[in-house]
């Protein structure tokens, strides 16, 4: 009888231990797939990126009508592009989904996989504004305008530092370029902190939702967790072509049908969806500085999570007040949403401001609770 004595190949091993081998905890849900779900959509933004940029002009007066070109001239441009375009969008849906999981089942207990995550959400917003402004519609042109402006509001160096992103004193074919330049290398930054982001997963494993991280009870990835995980693909994939066939620009804004032109502002401007949330944050606060310290705020915030809710009873999640508060928090950012699509005006505005409170509250309120908890236990 022949015995098989051939070693395997490193990257052949490393890949069997990292996804096949890989002990998992056996009451994890589909929750869990959300992660793998958003590695998907980023190779298909990728992909479709790489694919789009290949016809793609940044020039400031060939911008426009490339994409035209791409939509009716090039093989089954119209299906990249919309993929594209819709993919970001469900990158993100799918991206704040997992931040919630990870919020609701105190996945932020293992640090370093929560910091890394939360710098890729950072990236992930830049990258998605800077994909935004490359159809040089009216509302590309007029969301870059205002956006980078933000950045004048740094004391001494803002407006050096705006001009210098323009590449001139206004936003011009300069900043078309620039933009285009770092929109195309950010993914793939992105992908090296992704890979950090699976590291540190792999050496602690995951949390599950009863919030207890025990070697005890856990099984091999392959075959359960891949068969799971194959169906989350296949629910994605089929709702991304679903979109793309029946009505691929339900989520592009009709300004953007407009070429871009500086001498005539939209009535009404704003960011993509999943950006409004923010954009409300940000002009709910009368001053300039100071809406732009909240915006970043709201975001940053998050990484106080492991170091403010300390707790001694993983229990503590299912107490019904702390369970309360997380939903009331999940509605407050969907309030703030609808507030970023609406005009600055009353009541929208004091709306924003009342719901903007409720958002800082929150991450003030919990860590209190919390203490008393412990204190009490």
């Amino acid at each position: 009888m022949k015995i098989n004595t051939r070693k395997k190949h490193p990257i052949l091993k490393n890949i069997n231990n990292m996804i096949i081998d890989l002990p998992c905890p056996s009451n994890i849900n589909m929750m869990w797939s959300f992660g793998s779900m958003l590695g998907l959509l980023f190779m298909i933004q990728i992909i479709t990126g790489l694919l789009l940029s290949m016809h793609y002009c940044p020039e400031v007066s060939m911008a426009f009508t490339s994409l035209s070109h791409i939509m009716r001239d090039m093989n089954l441009g119209w299906l990249i592009r919309s993929s594209h375009a819709n993919g970001a969008s469900m990158f993100f849906l799918i991206m704040y989904m997992h931040i919630a999981r990870g919020m609701f089942f105190n996945s932020f207990i293992l640090k370093e996989v929560w910091f890394s995550g939360i710098i890729i959400f950072f990236i992930s917003m830049a990258t998605a504004f800077m994909g935004y402004v490359l159809p040089w519609g009216q509302m590309s042109f007029w969301g870059a305008a205002v956006i980078t402006n933000l950045i004048s509001a740094i004391p001494y160096i803002g407006d050096m530092s705006v001009q210098w992103l323009w590449g001139g004193f206004s936003v011009n074919n300069a900043t078309l370029n620039r933009f285009f330049s770092f929109h195309f290398i950010l993914p793939f930054i992105l992908m090296a902190l992704i890979i950090i982001h699976f590291t540190f997963l792999h050496q602690t494993g995951s949390t599950n939702p009863m919030g207890i991280n025990s070697n005890i009870d856990k099984i091999n990835f392959h075959p359960s967790f891949t068969i799971k995980d194959s169906i989350g693909f296949s629910m994605l994939l089929m709702t991304l072509l679903f979109i793309c066939l029946s009505n691929p620009m339900i989520m592009n804004d009709p300004e953007n049908f407009i070429p871009a032109n500086s001498l005539v502002t939209p009535i009404h401007i704003q960011p993509e969806w999943y950006f409004l949330f923010a954009y409300a944050i940000l002009r709910s606060i009368p001053n300039k500085l100071g809406g732009v310290m909240a915006l970043i705020s709201s975001m940053l915030i998050l990484m106080t999570l492991p170091i403010t809710m300390k707790m001694k009873f993983q229990s503590f999640k299912f107490y019904p007040l702390n369970k309360l508060f997380m939903w009331l928090f999940f509605i407050n950012i969907i309030m703030l949403t609808w507030i970023g699509a609406n005009p600055v005006e009353y009541p929208f505005e004091n709306i924003g401001f009342i719901l903007t409170l409720i958002h800082f509250l929150f991450f003030l309120i919990n860590p209190m609770m919390i203490y008393y908890w412990n204190l009490i236990k």
